[in-house]
């Protein structure tokens, strides 16, 4: 089965298409939309997702707040979001139709399981009236396929019971969006294999799904049509694969750790939506990684702290509940001047909020959520494939500075995935630990564990178990150089400073800004994380309409690119979107004493094209 199979129905070429899946937790939601991901970009799609999934781990079936999404924009040209609105929209339930037909454009296709909509679903889902049949879905090109009666078809003689069969109808589905759309299958079919390679009748009989579901649309009346999105032509020459930015991060560490000449020891609490990082780095034992699972947040960071002590690649990741509880630890990190990479993968909140959903709402947590003086270096994701330069970037500091790095990312960078140029590894920097490992190299004198590199101001990473080199660190204040405990005044307003210079130093590394658009204009758009993407997208559709607006984003929130302030200067106007309430704006206005206009929506969900475009054009100077 694959894209190339003769098939008498006519071609549409399209340059892209946004497809969203939805139905209710155990529909295979986010399987199904993984898979077709995949298949498109092993096509040579550009594509970017958005899985939108609910906190409870089975929500009830066809209740609202149960209903699991999955939004894919794939394209024959570079693109930078999962896009705003579906060209097509599969609902497996009216509970899946209420909460996402507001996503399906105008006129956009429209595909319900029609076997879904009885009475009892139809209410739970809040409808009076059967939506398919009441002209209510005019706006929309409406296929209605009985799929449950279809994969019981495809099933018969199989044995399987009637809640297996039903479990399997998320791959009838997936085969004739693979037909609609000329997938290659191939990829289906393998994963088919290796997740049921014990189970060969549950083997037999979704292979048997996912081809009466190509059949299905190759043979039906119903689909006079196919679509082909050609392979992008825009994309850097490569070898590629598809990466979300969990696993980025993941990859990026343990490439640091190479670099570096480290074992990597990560130590983390499960939480959403950071879980996956933990799994991940579990399944690479074999490149020097050891996980530990601890059994809260404080445990978690405080034995990465010993990692750290003991010359390991020291990592931590949670989401802004974690941090919450880590941040006394973190105060120690800062204290003892180890380093190490500590990942927020940001949630909505406050408290346990909305777990599954996104929002840029921890900046200032990370920025100052500490008792006393505690500077840290903070930068941040913009996407998916960004994380893994963005970690490795943060181990390097950690390491160089002998100080603790804290990454945000955000659940929808965390999730969402998108083609990946596999870097080199031996073309990425070298990180030198710089281990003070022999005591001869003190030239007979006192070992001062808190004697500076004059450059960087980091203290020495001692070689843990070297002779005559013993010694003790803790949270209690330190004396300059020889690091005993020490109450005196001038010495704490000293080492304050000192460890306030050390983090702003990191600004001479941080590399010119880049600018798209004007160097001087009307409006420039300020972006951190991953908002990115859809800004960055608004402000080319409107530089095409002429307008003079520009775009940078910045990966480093502290310290800040010391190039931004000249830059920001240029411009009528600033604005700087967040999925907060305007926490970047506040740090910017404090620093330059500057008039920055702000966008923010704090709906869970990330920012879109449409909007964004929109609060461009209203900031524009008349």
């Amino acid at each position: 089965m694959t894209a190339s199979a003769t098939s008498a129905k006519p071609r549409e070429v399209r340059e892209s298409v946004i497809i969203r899946f939805a139905g209710d937790s155990g529909d295979g939601i986010q399987l199904t939309g993984n898979q077709f991901s995949a298949a498109s970009a092993l096509a040579g799609n550009d594509t970017a997702t958005f899985p939108d999934y609910p906190a409870e781990i089975r929500a009830p079936t066809g209740t609202l707040f149960g209903v699991s999404g999955f939004q894919l924009h794939f394209a024959s040209r570079d693109i930078l979001t999962p896009g705003d609105r579906a060209d097509v929209l599969v609902v497996m339930s009216p509970a899946a139709l209420a909460v996402n037909r507001k996503w399906l454009k105008p006129n956009g296709i429209l595909i319900a399981n029609a076997d879904s909509f009885q009475a009892k679903n139809l209410k739970m889902a809040g409808y009076t009236e059967n939506p398919l049949e009441d002209g209510s879905l005019a706006d929309f090109q409406l296929f209605q396929l009985d799929l449950s009666r279809l994969t019981n078809d495809a099933l018969q003689g199989y044995g399987l019971s009637a809640k297996e069969v039903e479990r399997c109808k998320n791959y009838f589905a997936l085969g004739l969006v693979f037909w609609l759309f000329e997938r290659d299958g191939g990829l289906v079919e393998d994963e088919i294999r290796r997740k049921f390679a014990t189970k060969q009748l549950l083997l037999d009989a979704n292979l048997k799904v996912f081809h009466a579901g190509w059949d299905y649309g190759e043979n039906t009346e119903l689909f006079a049509l196919r679509y082909s999105v050609p392979s992008a032509k825009d994309i850097a020459p490569g070898t590629y694969r598809s990466i979300a930015g969990n696993e980025a991060v993941a990859l990026g560490l343990v490439a640091a750790s190479h670099r570096a000449g480290l074992d990597l020891f990560y130590g983390s609490y499960p939480i959403t939506p950071a879980t996956d990082i933990l799994h991940t780095f579990a399944g690479l034992k074999e490149f020097g990684v050891r996980t530990f699972q601890a059994e809260d947040e404080i445990a978690a960071i405080c034995a990465t702290i010993g990692a750290a002590y003991g010359n390991q690649l020291a990592v931590t990741g949670t989401s802004g509940p974690g941090i919450a509880l880590k941040s006394e630890a973190m105060g120690l990190a800062v204290m003892t001047e180890l380093p190490l990479v500590i990942v927020n993968v940001q949630r909505g909140g406050p408290s346990t909020g909305l777990p599954t959903k996104t929002e840029q709402a921890d900046l200032l947590q990370v920025l100052y959520g500490r008792n006393g003086e505690s500077p840290m270096p903070v930068l941040a994701a913009r996407s998916a494939g960004d994380a893994f330069e963005s970690a490795f970037e943060a181990a390097r500091i950690a390491v160089k500075y002998r100080v603790p790095v804290v990454l945000l990312t955000d659940g929808a960078i965390a999730n969402g995935a998108e083609p990946w140029k596999i870097p080199d590894v031996d073309s990425l920097p070298i990180i030198e630990p710089n281990l003070l490992d022999d005591a001869a190299k003190l030239n007979g004198e006192p070992l001062l564990p808190y004697l500076r590199d004059p450059e960087t101001l980091a203290r020495p990473w001692i070689k843990l178990g070297t002779p005559g080199l013993e010694h003790r660190i803790g949270g209690l204040e330190k004396w300059d150089k020889t690091g005993h405990i020490a109450y005196d005044p001038q010495n704490h307003h000293n080492m304050v400073k000192v460890r306030q210079a050390k983090v702003d130093g990191i600004a001479a590394e941080i590399p010119p800004s880049h600018v798209e658009g004007p160097e001087t204009g009307d409006v420039l758009v300020v972006t951190w994380g991953s908002p990115y993407g859809a800004a960055l997208t608004a402000v080319r559709e409107l530089q095409a309409q002429g307008l003079s607006v520009a775009h940078t984003n910045l990966r480093w929130l502290n310290p800040l690119p010391p190039d931004l302030h000249r830059i920001l200067q240029k411009y009528r106007v600033v604005l700087v979107p967040e999925i907060n309430n305007g926490q970047l704006v506040k740090v910017l206005r404090a620093a330059y004493a500057l008039d920055i206009q702000q966008y923010n929506r704090i709906s869970g969900l990330p920012l879109s094209v449409a909007e964004l475009r929109d609060a461009i054009v209203n900031v524009l100077p008349h």
